[in-house]
Formats: structure tokens, sequence, C-alpha cells
């Protein structure tokens, strides 16, 4: 374990492990025999102590202790025999303390001291002089310190002596990572409460750097600082109150409906046939509570009142980063309609940790326009191709609008915040210089993962156009991949994610990867640009708050897994993910959420190759993942065959309108399949290229 070699074992000991195993099972069966008969004499339960001793795992020993203990108290009268019911919850304490004492990193053991004390019929006066004792043998013992966590303020010890005590652990050890994290746990409760002392995180965030840095610096090769570190960039990066900052439509955006392609640019009006649209919300972290009484939506028309609000999230909770509704325009009179979006109004619209979201609004326009008869060409008349020759870059110098209206951010900031921006800044700045000087004298590993982490975080807090410090991060990340092959995956990730704040950090980045798709006729999409990320060695897709108006997309030649986020692009009507490295069609899930989505290309994936989903970490089975968890079991039960063969792209793919499909070279893409999705995709066109009679 843990890299010492297996030492090869004595006659002696063998010997002695077979008697032991004997004794063992001797008492299991008379302890089982008790326990199934309800059997509670001083007997048997001196019987499951000394199984206990032995075992300190056994799980039902410890319940049936406790059973034994519920019996004997509904036999004692508390207020009359007050030294007997100490005497039951004393036996207990001794025998937890036994079997730690063979085991101290026992759960059962623990678990049950915690449960004696709970009652509150024991002293616990003497548990901190108990834990000092296992602290000595193991001061790492993860076990001792959360009991530690729930003693102490039984004791009535504060949480600032318990930041000593925690200071004085580290000193003495400093890859003491049990004591790094019960030093966030502490101060992450002092800020939250606002303790005295612990008013200002811009107070007490720089003296915990300074504590920190003695660690990093006397030894860097060991990781429990590093880890307290990371801990400390998220303090000093997030803000606590949840901010939107995008939506679809932005503020001061002109959708056009019902109405033909027309020379204006799609950045700027979005052309739709059906008459309704989804009002996207994309908030800085997950929230819950945003419904009709907390989000308003002004307009003339009473269409659009009592919105239903659906989350984006893939685990089908009521906590989302992303959410979503339609707006309904159908049959109204043609003219142009001011809408007016209030959030916050009321409170209701709450983070995860439990902060309210504040008064906001944006606003923009819908303008209806009559169809002509015969204009509208939907999508599916022509089979679409992703080739090179079929698309030509976006000219910046057109008389077309610019996008930068749609990439503009709604950012939500009061003037507390923005004030405490200027402590965050200077903090990160002060971090990035200690190890720019770290890394010119050691070549640090972690030290160069912690200086991407700093820049980028210093990046995020300025405004956009200073941003200067892509080139340098993704320099350090691909140092990183070629020092620690064993976390590449990490290291791809992560480059990946920096490489899109980079395509998408400015205008002018933004259109290198823009392009028009020649021929392209249809009036539900208009003629959309269509956004390139196609060969940019992407593991990980990212920077979706800067893509909410992207409605073609080509991802192409990747190295993709999964598109994990991809949901919050509602607008979404041609996707191309060929030739990346998708495994399953559990890795679509959040094409689900794209009901606007009508040509698919998921060619030359590996889909089908592997036998075991990884993406549902066990197996492939309809209880293991969000896909399906929504499902009538009688669904499947009465399904025909094909449906049980293929239930993970029956799931997927069953509630989408795609005319165009492509699946060619994937291992599940035989003759069989393709009969398959022909019949569940009813208004599937062209598949694999060849038109569909």
């Amino acid at each position: 374990m843990h890299g010492r070699p297996r030492k090869p074992s004595k006659p002696e000991d063998e010997a002695a492990s077979a008697a032991k195993a004997q004794k063992l099972r001797a008492l299991q069966s008379q302890f089982l025999h008790n326990h199934q008969n309800n059997i509670y004499t001083k007997e048997a339960v001196e019987l499951s102590a000394k199984l206990l001793e032995i075992n300190p795992e056994s799980y039902t020993a410890w319940n049936y202790r406790k059973l034994a203990v519920e019996h004997y108290l509904s036999l004692t009268h508390s207020d009359s025999n007050p030294e007997s019911l100490n005497s039951i919850f004393q036996e207990e304490l001794t025998v937890a303390e036994n079997a730690l004492r063979q085991n101290f990193k026992s759960y059962g053991a623990w678990y049950h001291r915690k449960w004696v004390l709970s009652k509150g019929h024991s002293s616990v006066n003497l548990e901190l002089r108990l834990l000092d004792k296992f602290q000595k043998a193991d001061s790492r013992n993860f076990h001792a310190w959360n009991y530690r966590r729930f003693v102490a303020p039984l004791m009535n010890r504060s949480e600032e002596d318990e930041l000593k005590y925690t200071e004085d652990m580290i000193c003495n050890n400093f890859s003491n990572y049990s004591a790094w994290h019960n030093r966030s746990v502490l101060l992450s409760n002092l800020l939250k409460k606002k303790a005295d002392g612990f008013l200002l995180k811009e107070k007490v965030l720089p003296e915990e750097y300074e504590f920190v840095h003695q660690a990093l610096f006397t030894d860097p090769d060991d990781q429990s600082g590093w880890f307290y570190h990371l801990w400390l960039l998220d303090q000093t990066v997030k803000v606590d109150s949840p901010l939107l900052v995008s939506s679809w439509p932005a503020h001061g955006y002109d959708l056009m409906l019902l109405g033909d392609s027309c020379p204006s640019s799609p950045f700027t009006s979005f052309h739709s046939d059906s008459g309704t649209f989804p009002l996207v919300l994309y908030f800085n972290q997950a929230v819950e509570g945003v419904n009709s009484s907390t989000v308003s939506v002004d307009c003339e028309l009473n269409t659009i009142k009592d919105l239903i609000w659906k989350p984006l999230s893939a685990n089908n909770s009521q906590t989302a980063q992303v959410w979503v509704t339609q707006l309904n325009f159908i049959d109204v009179e043609p003219k142009a309609y001011p809408v007016e979006v209030s959030l916050g109004h009321s409170q209701g619209i709450i983070s995860s940790s439990g902060f309210h979201y504040n008064h906001s609004r944006f606003a923009f326009r819908v303008c209806v326009q009559p169809v002509e008869n015969g204009s509208a060409k939907r999508l599916g008349g022509d089979v679409m191709l992703w080739s090179d020759e079929k698309f030509h870059i976006y000219d910046a110098h057109s008389q077309e609008s610019s996008p930068v209206i749609s990439l503009d951010q709604l950012s939500i900031q009061n003037n507390h915040e923005t004030t405490a921006s200027e402590w965050r800044t200077e903090a990160i700045a002060k971090e990035i210089d200690h190890f720019r000087e770290l890394l010119s004298l050691i070549n640090c590993k972690i030290g160069k993962l912690t200086l991407a982490r700093l820049l980028m975080a210093h990046d995020t807090m300025i405004c956009p156009s200073n941003k200067t410090h892509f080139k340098e991060v993704l320099e350090l990340y691909g140092d990183l991949m070629k020092l620690e092959p064993s976390h590449v995956q990490y290291y791809k990730d992560e480059h990946s994610l920096v490489l899109l704040q980079q395509v998408t950090s400015s205008k002018e980045s933004l259109l290198n990867h823009c392009f028009h798709y020649r021929n392209l006729t249809s009036s539900h999409i208009g003629n959309p640009i269509c956004l390139r990320l196609n060969n940019l060695s992407l593991s990980r897709v990212g920077s979706f708050d800067k893509l909410l108006w992207v409605q073609m997309l080509d991802l192409s030649h990747n190295e993709l897994q999964s598109i994990e986020g991809l949901e919050a692009m509602q607008l979404l009507s041609c996707l191309n993910l060929s030739n990346n490295v998708l495994c399953s069609f559990t890795a679509l899930e959040p094409l689900r959420s794209l009901k606007s989505l009508k040509v698919l290309n998921i060619s030359h994936n590996e889909i089908g190759a592997h036998s075991i989903d990884t993406t549902r970490y066990l197996c492939s089975s309809p209880v293991s993942h969000s896909a399906g968890s929504e499902w009538n079991p009688g669904e499947i039960i009465n399904a025909d065959t094909d449906v049980k063969s293929y239930w993970e792209a029956y799931f997927i793919l069953k509630d989408l309108n795609l005319t165009q499909l492509d699946i060619v070279g994937n291992a599940i893409s035989d003759e069989k399949f393709k009969s398959f999705l022909i019949k569940i995709l009813h208004a599937l066109k062209w598949l694999d290229g060849e038109r569909l009679h």
C-alpha cells in the first residue's frame, strides 16, 4: 500500500490469522442469533462488544448496540435513576473507544460515539483529550478532525480558538491536509457570519495568503498548502451574490420574426417562421427560484404572461446556471414590440450558497413582419455540407451590422462589488508576482498550474480589452502536458477552456472564426453566421455565455469526449461534431434541450465501439445517469426490440426534429441502426448524405 512492498507472511502469522478468523466466525454466528431474536441480555450485549473490538467495521453490531440502548432506556426512568442512565451511555463510549484503539479510522466507531453524545446524557469534557491521543498517532486523520468539528460546539469552544488550533497544527507539520481543510471550514463560517475580526475579506484573505506562503515556499513539493491556496483564490475571485452575466436576447437586441431573410446581420436580428423564440438567462452560478413571480417580462401582448421557466440542468434538478422560457408572438399584428425583462424585483432567486439575486433589468425589441406566400423555405430541402469550400469568411467591413451587440455581456454589479474588486485585483496581482519569483528559482509543476489560474483570475476581474495573459497561460498548460503526462487530460481540458476564452474575448478574435454558408436559404434561420471552431484540438467546450447567439456551430476535428454545457445554446439549428472521440449517445445528452436543432453531424466518432459507457461511470444502464431518468418504465418494457437495443439513442434523439443526420464512421452505424433512426425521426430527410424517400 502506498508503494510499500508487501512482506511475505510467516507460518506463525498465518496460524494466528486463521485462529482469529475462526474466533470471529463463532462470535458473528452467536451475535446474529441474538440480533435476529431481539435478545438484549447483559451477556448478549457484551458479546457484541467483543465482536466490535475484533472487527470495528461491523455496522450491524453498532446498530444492534443502538437498539440495545433504546431497549434499556425504555426500562429505565431517567428522573428516578440518573446514575443508571449515565452508566448505559458511558459503556457505549468505552466500547467505541476500544474499537478506535483497534482502528482509529473506523467510520462505525466514530459515528456511534457521535450518536451517544447527541443524546445529551454524557460529559464531553474528556473528548478533546481523547482526540489529542488519536491526532498524535496520526495528525491528518480526517475522522478525528470531523469529530472535533462536532465536539467543539458541544464544549462551547469558539471558532476563533479552533482556528488558532489549526494554526498550531500546521506550524508543527505543513503537510497536514486535514488541518488546512479545517481552517478553510472555520474561516468560511467566520466570514459568513461576519464575526469580530472577520468582517471584511479584504483584511482577512491577504493575511491568509501570507500564512500559506510560509508552507509553499518552504517546501514547494508538498501539495497540502497548494490546495489551501486554491481555496483562497476561489474566495478572492468569487462574488457572493449571483449575477446575470449574459442573456439572449441581449439588451438592445432586435429580433425579426415571421419575415424573410434580409440584408441586416443575424447578429442584430433573428429570423423565425414559427412565431416563438427562447428567452435565455445565463447566471455566473447555479440558482433556483426563477419563475414568473421573480422574473417579469413586460410587453403589450397577453401571450407572454405566466411564463414557464425551465432549468437547463444535466441532473434534472431545479438549480441551474442557465434558465430558458419560450416567448410566443403567433398571430399578432405586424409591428415592433418593446419587451422589458425585470429580475429580482421580488426575492426568490437564490444561489446554492444561500445568497439572493439583486434587482436588474434589460430590454430588447421584437419586430414582427408578415410572411409572403411561398417565401418560406424550410431547412431540409437541400443537404448541408460542412466542407471548407462551402464557407466564406465573414466580412467585417461589409454593410452588415457588427456582432459586438450580441457579445456585450449583461453584467450586474452593485457599488459594493465594484469597490471590493479593487482589493481583489490587487491581491491577485501580488500573488502573480510571488509565483513568478518562485518559478524563476525552481521548476515547480503545481507552481505553474497556480500561476496559470492566477493569470486567468486576474483577466476575469479586469476590463476585457486589457486581457493580455492568454498566450502565457496557454504556454503554461502546454508545458504542464509535457511535464506531467499522467494528468495530461486535465491540462488539455483547461487549455481548451482558455483557448475558447481567448477566441470569445474580443470582436476581432471572434470574427476570425465567423463564416457565411454559401447558398443556405431557410426562413427558419435566415442567413446566419457559422462559428467554426474546428481543428483546434479542443477536448472540452466552454464560454457558452458568449455564444448564446450562435445558430450554426462547427466543432469538428477536435478531441471532444462530451459536449457538457452546450444546452445553453438554444438557437442552434446546425451542429457539426464529426471527427471527435465521442464514445456514446450519453455524451450527447445536452442535445435533448436543443429544440431548434435541424442538422446534426456526429460522423466518425467512437459511438458503439465501447462495451462500457464511461460517460455513465458504472455501466450502460437506465438508472446510472440522468438520460432517461424521467422515463416511464413501461415505455421500455412494452417497446419493440429495436428501442430496447438502442434505448440511449432513443432517449437522446426521439424528441428532436432533425431533418439531416450524419452518423457514418461510428461502430454503431449499420443498416439495422439506420432503419431504427428512420423510424423514430419522423422529420428526417437526409441520412449520411443520402435523401430518404
